[in-house]
């Protein structure tokens, strides 16, 4: 089975393979066994760019940067897939891609395997068939990749590659919760930016929950419950999470009191921030501020 395809590669883009007497030391050592990279690379206007495997022997990811290309999955008609679209395609699942002819796409890449790629891939495509996820254009994502493609100019250093196969698993579950992230937002229609923004507007006054469920021109019910869905905490948790950490931010930059700090982010009562802050980061202002100095 070809583990890649025979596309020509222009001075720009990158293919690399991980050799072979290094791949057997990664699927044996204890500090890389459970997840490593078999192959990755970026692909910028690919076109003429092809690929079609009946076997296929480990799991792959593909992220359309720009333009646009097709997939097909076994004998299901193909889709087209655009800038800002992950692919996660599972072992053993039959599959071709290829890039359109008018608009080629650029794609990042990944081949891996490992103890634990059966479960990462999971999240990415729980029915094993393979799935499409519109994750948009994220910087996150495309430095996540970059940073990955360093470990090439480690290919002897069997250190460099530890971190390497660490960087793989970081990536892989950031796309995981950025493609799950896409799924609630698409099914509910929740814009988690609009969200923040409107928090970060009022990052130095408080508002009801009231008013952010009628910013986002949903009923207060039905918000907090998406919301809660999408991050595991109620809207108002999420924006005290986000005060005190740019509390957190003020103590360690700033020599302005406590009382201070708290009038600035909306609260008049210093000891009921000092609760607050104390629940969240575990200690309180005071005590921040000192361990910065031990």
């Amino acid at each position: 089975m070809a583990i890649t395809s025979d596309w020509p590669l222009p001075p720009q883009a990158t293919r690399f393979l991980t050799p072979h007497v290094l791949f057997e030391w990664l699927m044996v050592n204890p500090l890389t066994k459970g997840l490593y990279p078999v192959a990755m690379g970026y692909y910028p206007s690919a076109l003429g760019h092809y690929m079609e495997r009946q076997e296929h022997d480990n799991q792959l990811l593909l992220y359309c940067t720009a333009g646009s290309g097709y997939l097909q999955l076994g004998d299901q008609a193909s889709e087209r897939i655009q800038r800002g679209q992950l692919i996660a395609l599972p072992k053993g699942q039959p599959h071709k891609y290829w890039a359109d002819q008018q608009t080629p796409w650029s794609i990042y890449w990944l081949h891996f395997e490992g103890e634990l790629a059966e479960q990462l891939m999971g999240l990415l495509s729980p029915t094993g068939k393979g799935s499409i996820h519109k994750i948009g254009t994220k910087p996150q994502v495309l430095a996540g990749f970059e940073a990955l493609f360093d470990v090439r100019y480690t290919a002897t250093s069997r250190t460099g590659f530890i971190h390497g196969c660490h960087q793989t698993q970081q990536l892989i579950s950031l796309l995981a919760v950025l493609a799950r992230q896409s799924r609630l937002e698409s099914k509910q229609a929740i814009n988690m930016e609009k969200v923040e923004a409107f928090m970060q507007q009022h990052l130095h006054s408080n508002f009801s929950l009231d008013e952010l469920a009628q910013h986002m021109r949903r009923s207060k019910f039905h918000f907090s419950k998406v919301f809660k869905e999408l991050t595991g905490q109620s809207p108002m948790q999420y924006f005290i999470a986000i005060k005190m950490q740019h509390a957190c931010s003020l103590l360690d930059s700033s020599g302005q009191s406590v009382k201070r700090i708290s009038a600035s982010l909306g609260y008049d009562d210093a000891y009921y921030f000092s609760r607050l802050f104390k629940k969240q980061i575990g200690l309180s202002p005071s005590d921040y501020r000192r361990s910065r100095h031990q």
